[in-house]
């Protein structure tokens, strides 16, 4: 190989051998390419994905308060920032292996091993049951990264330990031979490029395996009740009182959205029942369709958060669908399982009692997005969805609280969910001009009703503010308060009271094990 002097080295823009980390390179370079081809091979047989199952399973081992400090913190963003972080790990341990094989390849070789036996244990764990095609296609990917490492390794170690420069006859520094960097870089550089081809290659073909849903939605044997006068305030910074789908939060565990066709959909429903059922998607359709609107919330929510929305479900009575089954007297619980693994435990006689539970196939008048549910999802009036929104629904099983733990329960969250009363402040921001102000928001007691809302200002007493006209005790209402702002800095409250005569409480407590709850304030700056 033909040296370079020192000079010539700066002129050319590349570093010096000793400069370049060939380790962690080698590492990360025959790891990306590994994985890639492994995420493409998942892809291609319709099995788990090696990342996403890594991620899967931090989720189920992240202790309830870190889960909910990020859910805080993040919202929605949670899952995104959290599949970062995983790649970001995962990248170190692959600089860490390739640092140890520039030493002793063996070692290096190990560890890459050791971190594949890991992910394989993730993919046999995969909630969804798929991991048997995704730990195929991570030992494909574990063979290439291997030899990947061990070509990349003997080009770093070539040269072996790098010497100083030694003068020539005319007094130049001369780099030392034997190591080919522009031959290494290149080389890493292709094999990076070809994984990060391949993961992005996985995520098409899993993306468009299935187009966007196109069913059409038959007509219902009972609209929604047109909504009253009065019920839908417009009101600048104030929530719509209808959720349009691409605000409506989402909150799940699931990394990759499930995509279900509805040609192989089924729907078991048995356990404790007379007669187990199954049906299609088409089984569904053709049964008789309510229309209701309902506002649903997530038990992460904050007090004054956003985890909550009101739409227009369409779907299934629930109730219709066991008592198809028949349903045993002992029974009092409803184990559903989404196609994300989610298992999620429901009170039987939220149920059966009369209440609008609905098997939702539209949202808003739209069949379901996949990010929302689709083809199936549960909602439930009055329920937190820890305990009721199963989404991507594939299994009910009538049973007994006492015979099973369900994902979030069994996590120290409680068995049964009802949500609690709330309300929140929309409006005013921060900062306000004197004079005469509009303190706006949205007040909650699914299934109970909300009949008053109440407002103060630096803890004086509380005064009464104006409602919107009530559509149902299943939907949240809007409010508004005529504040006259004087300058300087002001704390305002709310809280909400529902239909028994029970006001919001006072007492703060966090989402963990049932709901937050607390009095929403804001502090605003009046100029």
């Amino acid at each position: 190989m033909t040296s370079r002097t020192l000079p010539e080295q700066r002129a050319s823009g590349l570093p010096p051998a000793a400069g370049i980390p060939s380790g962690p390179v080698a590492g990360i370079a025959a790891g990306v390419l590994g994985l890639g081809i492994a995420e493409l091979i998942a892809a291609l047989v319709r099995g788990a994905s090696p990342l996403l199952a890594l991620g899967d399973r931090v989720i189920d081992l992240t202790p309830r308060w870190l889960k909910e400090a990020a859910v805080a913190t993040f919202g929605t963003a949670d899952k995104p920032i959290l599949l970062a972080c995983v790649a970001l790990v995962t990248l170190a341990l692959l600089a860490v292996a390739g640092a140890l094989a520039v030493r002793r390849l063996v070692l290096g070789v190990a560890t890459l091993l050791v971190l594949g036996a890991v992910d394989i244990a993730a993919l046999l764990a995969d909630r969804a049951g798929n991991g048997t095609g995704g730990v195929l296609a991570l030992l494909a990917g574990l063979l290439i990264g291997s030899l990947a490492l061990v070509h990349l390794t003997r080009e770093a170690r070539a040269a072996g330990p790098t010497p100083s420069p030694s003068p020539t006859a005319a007094g130049e520094a001369v780099a030392p031979t034997g190591f080919d960097r522009r031959r290494f870089l290149v080389t890493a550089s292709a094999m990076t490029a070809v994984g990060a081809a391949g993961g992005v290659g996985a995520r098409v073909i899993t993306s468009r395996r299935l187009p966007a849903p196109t069913v059409a939605i038959p007509a219902t044997v009972s609209p929604a009740a047109p909504l009253p006068e009065g019920a839908a305030l417009r009101i600048d910074g104030l929530t719509p009182y209808l959720t349009p789908v691409d605000d409506f939060y989402r909150i799940d565990i699931a990394l990759l959205t499930p995509r279900l066709d509805v040609a192989d959909y089924r729907l078991k429903i048995h356990g404790l029942v007379d007669n187990p059922v199954e049906l299609t998607y088409e089984d569904l359709l053709a049964m008789p369709l309510y229309e209701r609107r309902v506002t649903i919330a997530c038990v992460s929510n904050t007090v004054g958060g956003d985890l909550i929305g009101n739409a227009t479900w369409t779907g299934v009575r629930i109730r219709d669908v066991l008592k198809r089954a028949g349903l045993d007297p002992d029974a009092d619980a409803v184990k559903s399982t989404g196609a994300d693994g989610i298992t999620i435990g429901t009170p039987l006689e939220a149920l059966t009692d009369g209440r609008d539970s609905l098997l939702a196939i539209a949202q808003n008048g739209e069949p379901l997005t996949r990010e929302h549910g689709f083809p199936v999802r549960m909602v439930v009036p009055g329920l937190y969805g820890y305990v009721s929104a199963t989404k991507w629904l594939t299994e009910l099983e009538v049973t007994r609280f006492d015979d099973f733990r369900a994902y979030w329960t069994d996590r120290g969250w409680s068995a049964e969910g009802p949500i609690k009363t709330e309300c929140r402040i929309d409006i005013p921001g921060e900062d306000v001009m004197a004079g005469e102000r509009t303190v706006a928001g949205v007040a909650w007691a699914q299934h109970r009703g909300v009949s008053k809302v109440e407002v103060r200002v630096d803890d004086g007493p509380w005064e009464p503010a104006t409602l919107a006209t009530e559509d149902s005790i299943d939907t949240w209402r809007q409010w508004t308060y005529r504040w006259d702002a004087t300058e300087g800095e002001h704390r305002i409250q709310a809280r909400a009271t529902d239909r028994t005569g029970t006001p919001q409480t006072a007492q703060e407590a966090p989402p963990a094990p049932d709901g937050a709850s607390g009095y929403p304030t804001r502090t605003v700056n009046v100029g």
